[in-house]
């Protein structure tokens, strides 16, 4: 069955790093953008990062630009999100994407991985 994993959450303090990965399975990894998208306690999910399907485009949200990079790994079936310089408000879960709009389409999420930011 379709399974994204996501890993690499924790607690960090302002002016940190962390590496978020999502391991996916049961579909064909390289035919589908990647996405990050992270919720806030009380927020609105909101789209933190994405890739295309070879990795030759990205983007991201203002708040994290010059940030955080978004990249992934087709050979391992693994999209990453290398995130720097973290703030408080970057505290949220983040969840991985998996997003294909051509036929057949598909739109699949992971579980979540907490990330907080504190001193």
């Amino acid at each position: 069955q379709v399974q994204l994993v996501e890993s690499g959450g924790g607690f960090v303090q302002p002016g940190g790093s962390l590496r978020l990965s999502c391991v996916a399975s049961g579909f064909t990894f390289s035919s589908y953008h990647m996405r990050w998208y992270r919720q806030a306690p009380g927020k609105e999910r909101e789209l933190v990062a994405g890739i295309t399907i070879r990795g030759g485009s990205t983007n991201y949200a203002d708040s994290v630009k010059g940030r955080f990079t978004i990249s992934r790994d087709n050979a391992k079936n693994t999209v990453y999100l290398q995130m720097s310089s973290l703030k408080p408000e970057d505290t949220a879960v983040y969840y991985c994407n998996a997003l294909r709009v051509s036929y057949p389409t598909g739109d699949y999420w992971g579980q979540g991985t907490q990330v907080t930011v504190s001193s």
